[in-house]
């Protein structure tokens, strides 16, 4: 599928954004432009079921990353990829072959604390703004807003395709380029085991202090920070 693409900035160095579960190019709404300013062509995808992105029968973890390498441009300077983005991103970036790889609080186990799957998210499609707001205090109102228009776009069948993966690990063998991990704290999906077996295969992992699973929205000072040395 090719997918519908969001675009800050020009040039010949190109950054790629993929966003997570729920959301949509608008995820990097302040990343985009602080990328862009540090001269990058920055290219943002709608992943399928999300945003202006077509609708499918079939939503699973190799669908998103085939997507990936069917609508981007291989060898860009980097790609960060969040949460199923992340997960995305793994699985396409030996045919995107970037020059380094960003996975932000990747996707990589998806069960979260109590036994909850992907399945969960698909019953906050219909959420209203309070407890968008109420689940992210440190949001800025922009992002609150965002997100009800992202979920109001949002085919939840693409978190139902998902539910078969529940407790399986699906951490990387090795990296296939440079690539750094970026964690929550604490992270929700990679516990400090699975971010040891990570750094035991050749991932650098760095964690932003005391940011939720986006990162980018709870924390975007401590974001970029977390990127010295990769942008």
């Amino acid at each position: 599928m090719q997918l519908n693409t969001h675009t800050w900035g020009e040039g010949d160095r190109v950054a790629l954004l993929i966003h997570g579960i729920m959301a949509d190019h608008r995820a990097w709404r302040t990343v985009g432009p602080a990328l862009a300013g540090k001269g990058y062509r920055v290219v943002a995808v709608d992943l399928r079921g999300h945003g202006l992105s077509g609708r499918a029968d079939s939503y699973t973890p190799e669908d998103f990353a085939d997507d990936l390498a069917e609508t981007l441009a291989a060898d860009a300077e980097l790609a960060v990829g969040h949460s199923l983005g992340g997960l995305a991103l793994s699985l396409a970036v030996d045919r995107l072959r970037p020059r380094r790889a960003v996975y932000c609080d990747p996707a990589w186990h998806l069960e979260l604390p109590g036994g909850f799957g992907p399945e969960v998210f698909a019953q906050f499609k219909s959420a209203p703004r309070e407890q968008i707001a109420a689940l992210n205090p440190r949001w800025a109102d922009e992002d609150v807003d965002v997100e009800v228009a992202t979920l109001a776009l949002w085919d939840e069948a693409s978190a139902l395709g998902l539910a078969g993966l529940r407790g399986r690990d699906l951490l990387p063998a090795k990296p296939v380029v440079p690539s750094l991990v970026q964690l929550a704290d604490p992270s929700m999906i990679i516990n400090e085991e699975r971010a040891e077996l990570l750094r035991g295969r050749g991932f650098e992992v760095r964690t932003v202090k005391g940011a939720g699973h986006t990162i980018q929205r709870d924390d975007f000072e401590g974001f970029m920070s977390s990127l010295d040395g990769w942008i």
